[in-house]
């Protein structure tokens, strides 16, 4: 098991624990109207889209020759799993042209929670949770998928690269995981249904 790293890199990327900070302060004094069916109809999407995402990377392993076992069962995956996933291996040993998906897939994530959110609220604020809402649930469900199908992440101590566009964001994966918990429990806590005053 790794030890516990603080700060994730680049450096500024840290600051993203301040999102859920933020919201409980701004959303606690300028309540979302956004009803619980909504949080309900995007938590689902993210659900889905979170399985679906970890379910391509997986398969971006496989197709880069990352993933031991695949051949065979989950289980075959389960047993080596601990000596197959390393991101900094990945991005050196990812060809090009996989890399360009990649990036494009990232991108396409981005702007896939951008839509739902603008398809679920009308005001900037609301479009602004939702989104968020949504990555959130998105990136939970990411890592859960990742664990159940391939055993990765062993811990929450484990080192992921989050992110590559402008540049590669790593951290621990405990980090990503609480900055969505919070923010999930921000936006939450914060939206009121449109019926009440």
């Amino acid at each position: 098991m790794n030890e516990i790293e603080l700060f994730a890199k680049p450096f500024w990327v840290n600051f993203l624990i301040l999102v859920p900070v933020f919201l409980f302060f701004y959303f606690g004094k300028h309540k979302l109207s956004i009803t619980k069916r909504t949080l309900l109809f995007t938590f689902v999407f993210g659900v889905a889209f979170g399985v679906i995402e970890a379910s391509c990377v997986v398969y971006l392993r496989a197709a880069a020759g990352l993933l031991p076992g695949y051949e065979g069962t989950l289980l075959d995956v389960w047993r080596q799993s601990d000596q197959f996933y390393n991101n900094q291996i990945l991005l050196e040993q990812l060809p090009m042209s996989l890399l360009a998906v990649e990036l494009i897939r990232e991108v396409g994530t981005i702007v896939m929670l951008w839509m739902v959110a603008f398809i679920s609220a009308q005001k900037i604020k609301e479009r602004i949770a939702v989104f968020l809402w949504a990555f959130a649930v998105w990136d939970i469900v990411y890592y859960a998928h990742f664990f159940l199908t391939v055993r990765w992440p062993q811990s929450l101590t484990t080192p992921d690269v989050l992110f590559l566009i402008p540049e590669p964001w790593s951290s621990q994966v405990w980090f990503p995981i609480l900055v969505s918990g919070l923010t999930m429990i921000a936006v939450f806590i914060n939206s009121k249904d449109k019926s009440q005053k």
